[in-house]
């Protein structure tokens, strides 16, 4: 802290006694020294972030010629919040880290909230020797993530670098470069579930509105936000604090504008419901391309990963079939269309929860139709009249139903 006189003062005047700093009544120690005109008092202590402290130079300073102030000068100010360089915390693979899987994903956790346009193939990269890895970076909460296009080479050491371009919000950089390296197995690693987070709190979930036409039966709790409550349509809502039923639900109705903690808890979910969207549509190294050019009906589907660049259409029966902790991912670029009256029937022990279909467009189950597994819309989903579904519908729009059964699994 410094104070600026209007001319020459006495330097010893200007001591500790007379130049003195406060926080609510408790003196702070530190050096007062005193140059040119200016005199400055630098504490012992870091200062306390967020809090008010008091200044004070009393009229006992003198100038050379021996005249005193004729007041107390005394001036407060508040510190900020503490400013520290954010820092990476974690990295998946660890460094050293050895019979890495061919198909991992490297992620990078941060120490908090990273500006995402510092984030791309110059700040976060990494090499084999001195050969730059092809991949694709996305970022999300504080993770960021490296796919690499193709599958690692086997029994092959990789470097990983986060450079010191990577800024937090405010604009403060990593305070150096960060490097690791992990060495490539021979094996690729088996197909995880989608992680969904709180959304999967919801057997419905869904952004823009939830629409009933004709009477329903849902076993599990619907959660619209930031839409209203005038957005669910179709459910005689009878409100309590924080939530509504309906003669339709076994659960309970939340909603944006609901009491607290409903808003604050639905905000999460919805952003872990785009999350898991992300983690699913970017899984890599697909086990299945383009199957039956996305015409699937009639067939069974095995545990795996399935990727198809254009709409899917289920025009009768199939069967997904496998164990109980067998994973399906389905990643379609377009729109879902199952047919009126075709069931999804599992076998083996396969979990509707282990299930997903990530779309980019939207779902349409025709009527009187089956379905099994976790629907993850970028768009809406529109369940046709009688249709039934054992999973969860999370939409990035809105979620429409007419007359169905619509079970939480």
């Amino acid at each position: 802290m410094t104070a600026t006189f209007n001319e020459s003062m006495d330097p010893i005047s200007i001591s500790s006694t007379t130049f003195t700093l406060f926080q609510e009544g408790t003196p702070v120690t530190g050096t007062v020294s005193y140059s040119g005109l200016i005199a400055s008092f630098d504490p012992t202590v870091d200062l306390l972030p967020n809090t008010i402290y008091t200044i004070t130079i009393t009229n006992e300073v003198e100038n050379l010629f021996g005249k005193s102030m004729e007041n107390d000068y005394i001036w407060e100010f508040t510190t900020g919040t503490i400013i520290s360089a954010p820092t990476v915390i974690s990295t998946d693979p660890e460094n050293n880290a050895i019979n890495v899987a061919r198909n991992k994903v490297v992620k990078v956790n941060f120490s908090e909230a990273i500006n995402s346009s510092t984030i791309d193939g110059t700040t976060f990269y990494l090499k084999k020797d001195e050969t730059l890895v092809v991949g694709t970076i996305t970022y999300s909460g504080t993770t960021a993530t490296f796919t690499p296009t193709n599958l690692w080479d086997s029994e092959t050491i990789y470097t990983a670098t986060i450079t010191s371009g990577i800024e937090n919000l405010d604009g403060i950089a990593i305070e150096s470069n960060i490097e690791w390296s992990f060495t490539a197995g021979t094996e690729t690693a088996s197909l995880e579930p989608v992680f969904l987070g709180t959304a999967g709190n919801y057997v419905i979930l869904a952004k823009t509105a939830i629409n009933n036409i004709s009477t329903s039966a849902i076993t599990g709790d619907l959660g619209l936000s930031p839409a209203a409550t005038s957005y669910i349509t179709g459910f005689s809502l009878t409100n309590a604090t924080g939530y509504a039923t309906s003669a339709q639900v076994t659960g309970h109705i939340f909603a944006a504008d609901m009491a607290d903690p409903t808003p604050i808890n639905l905000t999460t979910a919805v952003e872990n419901m785009i999350t898991a969207y992300n983690d699913a549509a970017g899984r890599p190294f697909p086990d299945f391309l383009e199957l039956a050019t996305g015409s699937i009906g009639g067939l069974t589907l095995t545990p795996g990963l399935y990727k198809w660049t254009n709409t899917v259409s289920i025009g009768s029966d199939i069967t997904i079939s496998g164990g109980a902790d067998d994973v399906w991912i389905f990643q379609i670029s377009e729109d879902l269309l199952m047919s009126n009256g075709v069931n999804i029937t599992l076998v083996g022990g396969a979990q509707a929860k282990n299930i997903f279909w990530q779309l980019a467009g939207q779902a349409t189950l025709g009527t009187t139709s089956h379905f099994e597994g976790i629907i993850l819309s970028m768009t809406g989903i529109n369940f046709q009249t009688g249709a039934s579904f054992n999973g969860r519908a999370l939409a990035q729009t809105a979620v429409v139903l007419d007359g169905n059964i619509i079970v939480e699994k």
